[in-house]
């Protein structure tokens, strides 16, 4: 697998993600026309990494100042094959969200994800 880079647009956010480092950011509002078609690479990416054998560490770095319903469900996919490697394999796994401090809302958003998932998770307000 490769690394995989994703242009931001005016309503989707900047992707990297480095097969190397095992890092996966993402930055900027998430609104995407169609959430499946855009968010369906990273999904493929983080199942791809997460498959390795011997498993490696895998942390996704978020500045996400917005996300729409369908743009949240594809993030807590995500997040839900984090687990499943967190939990079922003991691949060390990590998040960390951070946030303009100006933008509680998203704050809050970031704090609720933290607690639905047992992986290490840092939410940081700039």
């Amino acid at each position: 697998m490769n690394n995989l880079v994703i242009e931001k647009t005016g309503n989707s956010p900047a992707v990297q993600a480095d097969w190397a480092t095992g890092l996966l950011a993402m930055q900027g509002d998430s609104y995407p026309e169609n959430s499946f078609e855009f968010f369906q690479p990273l999904i493929d990416w983080v199942e791809a990494y997460l498959s390795r054998n011997p498993a490696q560490p895998l942390q996704l770095e978020l500045e996400l100042a917005y996300l729409n319903t369908s743009s949240i469900r594809a993030l807590m996919d995500i997040l839900d094959l984090l687990e499943t490697a967190w939990t079922g394999d003991q691949t060390q796994v990590g998040v960390r969200w951070s946030y303009d401090s100006a933008n509680e809302r998203v704050g809050d958003l970031a704090r609720e994800f933290a607690e639905d998932w047992n992986f290490p998770f840092e939410v940081v307000p700039k």
